[in-house]
């Protein structure tokens, strides 16, 4: 059964996250989106372990459900810890099989931190002593290193991250099986690393609100079933873990070098010339993700691996909606636009990745047709995101959009 698959979500419980994240709503733009399950996000805090307990109901295979959405309890944890004398803050994805299991990580996890303070909690724990804890609880954990090159919080991010998984994880590295690309990496940039070959990619929205689940995501053809979803992404089975689904990497927050307060956007190649020093302030900039793959590559661009698990660049529907009608994405003719289209045509997902184009040109407006047409193919104009600025992307050129050439409803 092929299906999609969004594990990283933050809850109502997170920082800077919509009250609208709760589960009515997840599972609802779940079903908009065409994602059959979805991480819960945040299962170490107390309060929204309580409103998944009340609202999922036990599914076969060790997951769980809601209005017909399946759940997989995951969290997203901060480990913050020293190396050598030097400060390491690095987020970690965590995967378990059941409640129980979440309940029991939950009370050794709060030794080490305040779980109620944030739905993504500051723990003064190593990756490595993460990973000894989670595995005592439960040898069917897995331990995900989140969103692998943003500059902050990761494992590889150039304010303090790591150059290996053996040297941010020791002894425990042979427990990492899986990597998380983020929105400012694809995995063509991770394949420019052989270390990194073993490592299963995946993807996920990493999302705050509910209308951005699904803005990166995993699809699998296998059982709806936990030990067998965790087991194709721990194996790297292409049969059954099929492909990611990707924003451009430009147009992550973090793609390129630069300094927000100053405006200053850096190509890598310009940012080293100026000792990666702000053209404008003098002060050091922000090294983003294109930069820091760059340093730790071992192999040009262009090779894929062998054992290599695909990946679909996307942009998602709300986005060639506003652009094919020259207006932001949060206004009432685009919301309106998009729940027509989704009634009409089963999902998002179904029309972004597998209605064929005589399809979409049948059943869609004609502008938005061509622009998903055109994101299928790349054929996208973008300015790179930088230092926490999502890049701008655009589809149609200013003389190819506006209203006139919509059919709406």
């Amino acid at each position: 059964m092929e299906f999609v698959a969004d594990f990283h979500i933050h809850s109502r419980y997170s920082r800077a996250t919509s009250e609208s994240m709760n589960i009515g709503e997840l599972a609802r733009w779940a079903g908009l989106k065409g994602i059959a399950l979805m991480g819960t996000g945040d299962f170490t805090h107390p309060m929204w372990l309580m409103e998944l307990k009340k609202n999922l109901k036990q599914a076969a295979g060790g997951l769980y459900e809601h209005n017909g959405i399946n759940f997989i309890l995951t969290c997203e944890v901060f480990n913050n810890f020293y190396v050598g004398g030097k400060s390491k803050r690095i987020h970690n994805i965590v995967f378990a099989p059941d409640m129980e299991t979440a309940e029991r990580l939950n009370k050794r996890l709060g030794e080490y931190g305040d779980l109620v303070s944030d739905g993504r909690p500051i723990l003064n724990l190593s990756a490595a002593d993460l990973v000894k804890i989670c595995l005592d609880v439960s040898g069917e954990c897995l331990i995900v290193p989140a969103h692998a090159w943003t500059p902050h919080f990761s494992i590889f991010g150039s304010n303090s991250g790591f150059n290996s998984v053996e040297e941010c994880f020791g002894s425990e590295a042979k427990n990492i099986f899986c990597l998380e690309t983020g929105l400012s990496s694809d995995p063509a940039m991770n394949w420019r690393l052989s270390k990194l070959d073993k490592y299963a990619l995946i993807s996920n929205s990493d999302s705050h609100s509910p209308h951005r689940i699904g803005r990166e995501a995993n699809v699998f053809d296998c059982g709806m079933d936990y030990k067998e979803i965790t087991g194709a992404m721990k194996s790297k089975d292409k049969k059954k873990f099929l492909y990611t689904v990707e924003f451009f990497p430009e147009e992550g927050k973090y793609h390129y070098d630069g300094h927000r307060n100053c405006n200053a956007r850096l190509n890598p190649r310009d940012a080293i010339k100026n000792r990666n020093l702000c053209p404008v302030c003098g002060k050091r900039v922000t090294v983003g993700v294109m930069h820091r793959v760059e340093d730790l590559a071992d192999r040009a661009g262009g090779l894929v691996p062998e054992n290599a698990v695909p990946f679909k660049h996307m942009i998602p529907l709300y986005q060639i909606i506003a652009d094919a009608r020259g207006v932001g994405e949060t206004s009432v003719a685009v919301e309106r636009e998009y729940a027509v289209l989704v009634n009409k045509c089963g999902s998002e997902f179904n029309i972004l990745l597998k209605m064929s184009e005589d399809e979409l040109k049948s059943q869609l407006p004609e502008k938005i047709a061509e622009g998903v047409i055109r994101v299928r193919k790349g054929k996208v104009t973008i300015l790179p995101g930088y230092d926490g600025e999502y890049g701008k992307i655009k589809i149609f050129d200013e003389d190819e959009v506006g209203e006139k050439q919509l059919t709406l409803f």
